[in-house]
């Protein structure tokens, strides 16, 4: 375990430098921000006085190196846009509105993509199957975007059972949830069914049987977490994805999140908080996927790690 850890320190920092080099190279070749932080009437020894105070006149070099130095020590800088906050300070700021809608939604979706699947096997009804998996895939067909509209549309403007903007507590929850929960629904529903199905002719499923186990407890205790493994990989991904920003949902919804701040950021070329916030999605990355490698050894002690 000692040396496993060791390994997965090095590729988490391998990783993270790469990011943030990656953030800092393509940011520089968006241009000098200065011109878009000033007023438009602004002449252009302002413009180059600024972009020298924020370094930019700087060989790029010298801008990466001084980059480099202040993210060893833990200064990522000042948002540019708002200079008394710090760069990092913006996207603190929006990571639990990000966090709260990912997470909530990211549960409710595998969670009730797990009963479906493990209902549809416990009863072996093909029209169930039918319901969840083509239905699933009616979902699928529609971008969140559009999705996300048409609940705003039936549920906010037309009942005025939820708010339909912002972030407000439990109701303004609902309806952005639904558009990504039901997304995620449909992606684990499907692999798990598959999953599963292949299961049902594994040797131990008929050991399983011939000790005796009902249907139920033999496709709950034996077939489940063998199932599981294949979607464990896919669903830490999403997980990571969502954590690191649901852009679409949050512009549809004008949620506060990582992604809206990401977006403002980029088309103002706020490249403190852009490093900022890929810097943090770098890391949620890896700390997902190292969870993952985890959570395969607790469901089957047989896979090792090496």
């Amino acid at each position: 375990m000692v040396p496993y850890f060791l390994r997965r320190i090095v590729q988490a920092a391998v990783t993270l430098f790469v990011a943030v080099s990656i953030a800092f190279v393509l940011g520089r070749a968006t241009g000098k921000p200065a011109a878009l932080i000033l007023t438009e009437g602004a002449s252009e020894q302002q413009i180059d006085e600024l972009n020298g105070k924020l370094g930019f006149n700087d060989p790029l070099g010298v801008q990466y190196l001084n980059y480099l130095s202040g993210l060893f020590r833990g200064d990522l800088g000042v948002s540019y846009k708002n200079p008394s906050q710090s760069a990092i300070g913006v996207i603190l700021e929006r990571l639990p509105a990000t966090m709260t809608l990912a997470v909530t939604a990211f549960a409710i979706g595998l969670v009730l993509a797990v009963v479906a699947a493990v209902l549809i096997h416990i009863k072996g009804s093909q029209t169930l199957r039918a319901l969840f998996v083509w239905g699933g895939s009616l979902r699928q067909s529609v971008p969140d975007f559009f999705f996300g509209l048409v609940l705003v549309l039936v549920f906010s403007v037309a009942l005025g059972w939820f708010p339909s903007l912002g972030y407000g507590g439990g109701p303004s929850l609902v309806l952005p949830v639904a558009t990504i929960a039901t997304a995620q629904f449909v992606l684990y529903v499907r692999l798990l069914d598959a999953s599963l199905s292949e299961q049902t002719t594994a040797e131990y499923v008929r050991t399983a049987y011939a000790r005796g186990k009902s249907h139920p407890a033999v496709v709950i205790t034996e077939m489940l977490p063998n199932a599981f493994l294949p979607i464990l990989t896919v669903a830490g991904l999403n997980l990571a994805g969502l954590l690191g920003g649901t852009i679409i949902v949050e512009q549809v919804f004008a949620w506060p999140g990582i992604g809206v701040a990401l977006i403002g950021a980029v088309s103002q070329r706020d490249f403190a908080v852009v490093q900022a916030g890929l810097l943090v999605v770098a890391l949620i990355f890896v700390v997902v996927n190292v969870v993952v490698d985890m959570l395969y050894s607790v469901i089957d002690p047989r896979v090792k790690l090496s």
